[in-house]
């Protein structure tokens, strides 16, 4: 799959477009200089939670911490954001320990599971009715909610990797024989090639 698709895919699943594609698109040259990386240690293993917690582990394949997610957004976010999209992410971290402080008085990465997961579906729900919002305006300059950025390098991430790809998405290296009447069953997992 090339990057082109792997794009589509994740933007047909998430029904947006991904911030930072473009970039990716021409081979991640933004024109900012290369650092050693955006996130601090302490923020990839942020990530790493959040990741987690939207996409956990399952019994038949593994979470997105698996994956390493949260380098993974480091990567993408050092490489192919533009300033404005890196302050947004930043500021997005800032606000995420925030509404945990205000909801749990604990940090993100100190909640339960369960907490986790509440405090995520909050915020998911708020970043739909802000691009809703957003939409409705027909405001296309005005920055995406945090959290889609969140949700979106988490689920790119995680279908693009060799777990995800492999084992949470049925998955044939080099197909045999073209075959155009495949049996589905309810709850058969989706193709990682066409």
């Amino acid at each position: 799959m090339n990057r082109r698709e792997a794009l589509s895919t994740v933007a047909l699943l998430l029904g947006s477009t991904i911030i930072g594609s473009e970039a990716f698109l021409s081979g991640c040259s933004t024109g900012l200089p290369r650092s050693t990386g955006f996130l601090s240690a302490d923020n990839i293993a942020l990530m790493d939670e959040v990741g987690e917690t939207i996409l956990p582990t399952t019994a038949t394949s593994p979470g997105a911490k698996a994956t390493k997610i949260g380098e993974f957004m480091n990567t993408i976010i050092t490489d192919c954001y533009e300033k404005k999209d890196q302050a947004l992410f930043a500021d997005g971290i800032v606000k995420l320990n925030a509404a945990s402080q205000s909801a749990y008085q604990k940090s993100f990465i100190n909640l339960s599971a369960d907490q986790k997961t509440e405090l995520l579906v909050k915020l998911d729900t708020e970043a739909k009715e802000y691009s809703k919002k957003k939409k409705d305006a027909k405001d296309e300059k005005a920055p995406e909610h945090y959290f889609a950025m969140f949700k979106q390098l988490t689920v790119w991430g995680y279908f693009t990797s060799k777990e995800g790809a492999t084992k949470a998405l049925r998955y044939v290296a080099v197909p045999g024989h073209y075959d155009g009447d495949v049996p589905y069953k309810k709850g058969d997992k989706a193709w990682a090639t066409s």
